[in-house]
Formats: C-alpha cells, sequence, structure tokens
C-alpha cells in the first residue's frame, strides 16, 4: 500500500483505510471512512495531507460528510478536521469534551505542538479553528448513531485527556487512536507512545484493559492501518509500555540530567521500517520527555 491508497478493511461492511503519509511516512497517517448513512470519518491526519482524504472520500462515493470523529486532538489526528469542514459545509466535528475549545481556539494547541515536535513541524499546517456552531463535546458512554450503524464512544485518557476510542459492535471493530500503541510494520512487537504533556502509565494500562474487556475481531490502530485483535495484544502492550518506563526511569537514576537522558535514548534509537532513522528518534525524543514528565507528576 502507497500512500493516498484507499483500502477496505477486511471483514467490516463499508470500511476503508487511506494513508495519507503524515511525515513522508508510509501508513503513517490512518484515516478511516465509513461510508454509513450518515458518511463519517475516524480523524483527519495533518492539515497538510487533507487533500488525500478528499480524493478517498470521492473514490468511495461520499459527496456530503456528515462527521469528523477524532480519537483525540493531537494534530497528527485532527489537524485536518478544520480544512475538513470547509470542504464539507454540512459536517461537524465530534471530539472529547476536554478538547473542544481547543479546537474552537487552536493557538495553545498549536503552540504546545510546536514544543513538543521541534523542527518536526515543518510537516505540519496550522489547523484552522472550528466554528463553535459545528463541534460537539462527546465523552464515554456516549453512542454516535451513523444510521445503519452506532459507535460506542470508550473514554481512553491515558495517553492524553482528550482521547476516545470508537468501538462499532457491529461489525466489531474499534478505532483505537493511540489508546493501544503503535506497530510499524518492520517492528517485532508494538511501540510505545507516551507523549508529553499528559502520558499517565497507570490510566494507559487501565486502557489498554478496557480495549481488552471489549477484545474485538479488528483493531483501527491510529498509524500504519488495521489488523485482527487479540486480547494478548493488549498483554503485550502492557508490557511494553512498563518496560519503556522503567527504561526511562533507571537511566534517570544513572544520569541525573534530563537532557542527557532524552540524548541517551535518541542516540540509541535503531530505525525501524518505514519509519526510517530520523522519524524515529523524533518519536524517541517525544516518548522520553513524556515519560519524564510522567515522574514530574508523580512528584
Amino acid at each position: 500500500m502507497a500512500i493516498g491508497d484507499l483500502t477496505a478493511v477486511p471483514d467490516c461492511t463499508d470500511l476503508y483505510y487511506v494513508d495519507t503519509g503524515a511525515y513522508d511516512v508510509p501508513g503513517y497517517g490512518s484515516v478511516y471512512i465509513l461510508d454509513a448513512e450518515r458518511p463519517a470519518v475516524v480523524d483527519t491526519g495533518l492539515g497538510t495531507n487533507v487533500d488525500r482524504v478528499i480524493d478517498a472520500l470521492d473514490e468511495v462515493g461520499v459527496d456530503a460528510l456528515d462527521l469528523v470523529l477524532t480519537t483525540h486532538i493531537h494534530l497528527d489526528h485532527a489537524g485536518g478536521a478544520g480544512y475538513l469542514l470547509a470542504e464539507y459545509p454540512d459536517a461537524t466535528v465530534r471530539t472529547h469534551e476536554t478538547g473542544v475549545s481547543h479546537l474552537v481556539d487552536p493557538d495553545r494547541l498549536v503552540a504546545g505542538t510546536k514544543a513538543a515536535v521541534g523542527d518536526q513541524w515543518g510537516y505540519y499546517v496550522d489547523p484552522k479553528p472550528i466554528p463553535e456552531d459545528r463541534i460537539e463535546a462527546i465523552e464515554g458512554g456516549d453512542v454516535i448513531d451513523l444510521g445503519d450503524r452506532v459507535l460506542d464512544v470508550v473514554h481512553a485518557p491515558g495517553h492524553a485527556p482528550h482521547q476516545v476510542c470508537f468501538h462499532d459492535r457491529g461489525d466489531d471493530v474499534l478505532f483505537s487512536g493511540d489508546a493501544a500503541g503503535i506497530r510499524p510494520p518492520g517492528a517485532e512487537r508494538l511501540q510505545p507512545t507516551s507523549p508529553p504533556a499528559n502520558f499517565d502509565l497507570e490510566t494507559c494500562l487501565d486502557d489498554a484493559a478496557a480495549i481488552a474487556d471489549r477484545n474485538p475481531d479488528r483493531i483501527c490502530f491510529g498509524h500504519f492501518g488495521d489488523a485482527p485483535f487479540t486480547p494478548g495484544l493488549m498483554t503485550e502492550y502492557d508490557e511494553v509500555l512498563s518496560e519503556w518506563v522503567d527504561r526511562v526511569r533507571t537511566k534517570r537514576s544513572e544520569l541525573g540530567d534530563d537532557e542527557a537522558v532524552i540524548d541517551h535514548f535518541v542516540e540509541t534509537t535503531e530505525p525501524v521500517d518505514p519509519w526510517g532513522g530520523r522519524k524515529a528518534r523524533a518519536e524517541r525524543r517525544l516518548n522520553v520527555r513524556g515519560v519524564l514528565g510522567y515522574f514530574d507528576g508523580q512528584g
């Protein structure tokens, strides 16, 4: 599958995946299209790549998008929302109540993202503000009615307080955002995602357990597409996250200087296909900073 390609998600009804090619990495930008009675997308990718989402919607035959559903407001997931609203004047955004104000007025979101991603900001574009009358808050326990299917909203705040998963019990597919980690095709195990400023290990483990309890047939990751699901996948992610946090804790104890800890992990990062070295190092820097912030929050 190449950047821009549209693929049907196996064993699901009118569900498609388009690779937006975020960061110029094949597979990294996963946007899902639900060709329902009320057509919807789950996540949007970066605003820089939204033309690929629009082309995919055209290919599916969606002329009037109804809902833009964001798993969370990090800009690699929600950065294209305002651009989609400009293209589809009847569409509205649904996002967790904690994130609504940040999409309406994204100045703080942009500033925080620039501080977190550093020179990776070159792959981004400033998001378009969402008009207040075109965004609605959701929370865990809500149900989103798409006409011929419904999605359960599952709050998953460990990665970020504004994160949710969506579970389509009809096809038994779960859209996990970043709550289930990341699995690049070249990695043997799931990769941790622990960005600043809200990463919380214990809550992330609770989120993984909640996904395992749902036990869907298929999981649609926020990056690198979909995969068959087994509860063992979340056992693996529990182990990956716990081991990762322990490694950072040990190195902080050894070095006693946070910048030295960050530099250590960046310098020892192994390239992962198709991330390549640069993106793998950028991910590692972000994840170390998030874990260090988690330690500071614990006091």
